[in-house]
């Protein structure tokens, strides 16, 4: 069997070893931007949707539900 040499190996680990980070970078920055893309549809849908409701309230007459006045609060902790 050859010897192998050491410095030759140790050339092949370094670029093993960069090629997996620049391959982890990549991978992390189309997560990122997948991530981000699908929060943004996520948050115009919920938009959307709130929209509907309150057009579907308003249709059939319904004011949106309040938190009861102040004064209601106080007669029932007496």
């Amino acid at each position: 069997m050859a010897e192998t040499d050491p410095k030759s190996v140790q050339d092949l680990t370094n670029v093993v070893q960069t090629l997996l980070q620049q391959m982890q970078d990549k991978f992390q920055t189309m997560s990122d931007q997948i991530i981000g893309r699908n929060i943004l549809i996520i948050i115009t849908r919920i938009d959307d949707l709130e929209k509907n409701i309150a057009d579907l309230m308003t249709q059939a007459g319904v004011e949106e539900i309040e938190a009861p006045p102040e004064k209601a609060k106080e007669g029932q902790g007496s």
